[in-house]
């Protein structure tokens, strides 16, 4: 039995069963019950209308037992029947009460009284429950017929019940499987290589949230495939530069069409260059998935680090006009950091802003935020992002402006800001960028503090210029 449908339908059918069962069986029971005890009272009536009928008619009760064992149904009902005076002596009853037995004062008082006009005409009880009806007899003919229609309607109901139980368990079960044998399907078709399956959300409960989630991982399992065609398509093609490069020159000089010069030897060596930084590049990347990035962390003023990083470009800047501005309380707390790591993301991010900034400035501010973050930014005013690019500025091999030169070594690969995320998230920080084309780009880090911090003075915002050229 390995449809999950059969499954569900036999429970359902199994407890509509055993409900409409036990149904049938309390309903008859108590009906049964019920019948009994209506023609019990009925027939007790009849036996006290004739007892007190005999009275009237004969004075006394001389001769009652005879009427009493002659007379059906009386004969039945009074088996159990112990009849007294007003005095209280037995006249008619069995073992233990025989005739002519003194009832004790007590005994009377618990019996139910017998009356005629008013007066009364004597006392009777059951010993033990009264008799009840045996159906079999002809007598209760009628009563029996009764009961068995009642018992036929009650199994009739039962079947009823138990195929609309069935029925209803059928396509509850349907209902219920449909969605997992779409989400099997798609998952089949995934493993065939077929990775934009979607399945239809039907409900809002568990399987409602499991077909939610198939779909969400399909869409980004979509994405990430997508991203490893395109990220391998990239990489070749980086690869495939400098290697036809380096081939055209080694074959040049091995035919002796081209004779070696300091010239070509620096074109080749840079290329050599090239590929080392972009293997270097991904190992750091392969490193960062894995989790086995190697950080030697220390704590470190935050200022330090953008005064570092804004003193690496300052000639630079100088030559293309620009002005890098360090923005910086003395006083921040200082954050664990592996400090030649840092510097390549804000190296990075510095060199990215010179490269689309033609006038104005880059700024490099440093805040703290509660008392757990730090935070980076580096600013300029440069051309900005195009809104569509921002949302996979950090994926791998992606270029905002795919015509750009490979001036600038590894980052023209597009590797640049991928790793720079992946160094920081390395560093339990995050980093998250803001841009408007014509008016600049910002970007920001965000990294914990040092957690011990000794009590110090409270920040004084200073403003440091680091170089300044000709806007």
């Amino acid at each position: 039995m390995r449809s999950l449908t059969l499954k569900l339908t036999l429970a359902f059918l199994l407890v509509g069963l055993i409900g409409s069962l036990m149904v049938a069986l309390i309903v008859g029971l108590r009906t049964r019950s019920e019948v009994d005890l209506f023609l019990s009272l009925r027939d007790r009536t009849i036996l006290l209308n004739a007892l007190r009928s005999y009275y009237e008619t004969n004075g006394g009760w001389q001769g009652v037992e005879q009427v009493l064992e002659r007379t059906a149904p009386l004969d039945f009902y009074s088996r159990n029947l112990v009849l007294a005076d007003t005095n209280g002596v037995v006249v008619y009853g069995r073992r233990p009460y025989r005739p002519g037995r003194q009832l004790a004062p007590g005994m009377i008082a618990r019996a139910e009284t017998l009356r005629s006009d008013g007066e009364v005409i004597g006392y009777f009880f059951f010993v033990g429950r009264p008799p009840l009806p045996l159906l079999s007899d002809p007598r209760w003919a009628a009563e029996a017929a009764l009961l068995q229609r009642l018992a036929m309607a009650t199994v009739l109901s039962a079947i009823a019940a138990t195929i609309v139980a069935l029925v209803v368990g059928i396509v509850l079960a349907r209902t219920l499987t449909r969605p997992i044998r779409e989400l099997t399907a798609a998952t089949r078709a995934m493993a065939r290589g077929r990775f934009d399956q979607r399945v239809v959300v039907r409900s809002r409960d568990e399987i409602g949230e499991l077909a939610q989630a198939f779909n969400q991982m399909s869409a980004d399992l979509s994405r990430a495939i997508q991203a490893r065609r395109q990220m391998t398509a990239d990489l070749a093609h980086d690869l495939r530069t400098p290697l036809s490069i380096l081939r055209g020159y080694t074959e040049g000089l091995q035919e002796g069409r081209i004779s070696g010069s300091p010239t070509i030897y620096q074109i080749m060596h840079g290329e050599v260059e090239h590929l080392q930084r972009l293997i270097d590049d991904l190992r750091l990347l392969s490193l960062a998935d894995a989790g086995a990035l190697s950080l030697n962390r220390r704590p470190v003023d935050p200022r330090a680090l953008l005064e570092r990083a804004a003193l690496a470009h300052m000639v630079q800047a100088e030559q293309q006009g620009l002005t890098i501005r360090v923005e910086a309380s003395e006083t921040l707390p200082s954050v664990a950091v592996d400090t030649d790591r840092m510097a390549q993301v804000l190296n990075n991010l510095v060199a990215n802003a010179l490269r689309h900034t033609a006038r104005g400035e880059i700024v490099l501010t440093a805040r703290e935020e509660g008392a757990q973050r730090v935070i980076l930014e580096v600013r300029d005013t440069g051309s900005g992002i195009a809104p569509e690019d921002l949302p996979r500025i950090f994926d791998r091999f992606y270029r905002a402006d795919p015509s750009r030169s490979r001036e600038g070594g590894h980052q023209s690969a597009g590797l640049g800001l991928a790793i720079a995320k992946a160094i920081i998230e390395a560093h339990n920080g995050a980093i998250s960028v803001a841009s408007r084309v014509g008016e600049g780009t910002t970007f920001t880090i965000t990294l914990p503090v040092v957690r011990d911090q000794k009590s110090r003075p409270a920040p004084q915002e200073t403003s440091v210029t680091v170089s300044t050229g000709q806007r």
